[in-house]
């Protein structure tokens, strides 16, 4: 099939570029290199419009189709952000930056959207407009609130927006799909125990807030990362 030759072709590129974004990788909204090298190569494909720094440091590019009349606007989004660990894989392309890796697959989502990026503008072989998103701060951050929050859909009329993830362990030439909601999300969780202090000696004089914890942890020490509160939160008297 020629959509598949074509990629195929591509394939030494966009293998390039994943290795370069995992050799440089960047953290949050602090996305400069990253971003600078996916406007550049976006201009360089000849993409209609590349608009940098929406969402701090997200880039949008904009690719028209050959025939535009039906209004379609659909969105595809990649994420560019990488995380806080050292890597030791001893990778010919492993991170040069201490302390900071491509551990999500950050680097393959960018480095595939360029690659879609690259086919549309070359083939415009569709219908509408395709919108490719390139957001910053997904680990945490909320890279993706932002850019919406600055009227990104608004401004560019899109529709939906479609996204993918890597996910190892499924078998090479196949996805997985469905409606809504696919993947866990992380977030943070305060929970406070408040006891009175007394005597071990006379536990029904005082409410031990270690008997209350300790089937809280039981329960959630399996589902939760579990931090250790300040030490100011700690009190006896």
């Amino acid at each position: 099939m020629p959509i598949k030759n074509r990629f195929a072709e591509m394939l030494p590129d966009i293998t390039a570029w994943r290795q370069d974004f995992h050799a440089h990788p960047e953290l949050m909204f602090d996305v400069q290199r990253t971003a600078g090298k996916v406007a550049e190569l976006c201009r360089s494909f000849g993409c209609d419009e590349v608009v940098e720094g929406i969402g701090r440091t997200g880039v949008v590019v904009v690719i028209k189709g050959r025939n535009s009349a039906s209004g379609r606007v659909i969105g595809l989004r990649a994420d560019m952000d990488a995380l806080p660990i050292i890597e030791q894989t001893g990778l010919a392309y492993a991170s040069q930056t201490h302390g900071k890796m491509h551990a999500c697959g950050h680097d393959g989502h960018t480095a595939m959207l360029l690659g879609a990026a690259r086919y549309l503008a070359e083939t415009r072989n569709f219908d509408g407009t395709a919108v490719c998103i390139f957001q910053p701060a997904e680990e945490g951050g909320g890279g993706g609130r932002e850019m919406v929050a600055e009227g990104m859909m608004e401004r560019f009329g899109i529709q939906e927006v479609y996204g993918m993830h890597n996910m190892p362990g499924i078998p090479v030439g196949a996805f997985g799909i469905r409606d809504g909601a696919m993947m866990a999300a992380a977030d943070t969780v305060d929970i406070l125990i408040t006891g009175k202090g007394g005597h071990a000696a006379k536990p029904q004089d005082c409410v031990d807030p270690v008997v209350s914890y300790s089937p809280i942890f039981g329960q959630i020490s399996g589902v939760f990362k579990l931090l250790p509160a300040p030490a100011d939160r700690f009190q006896c008297c």
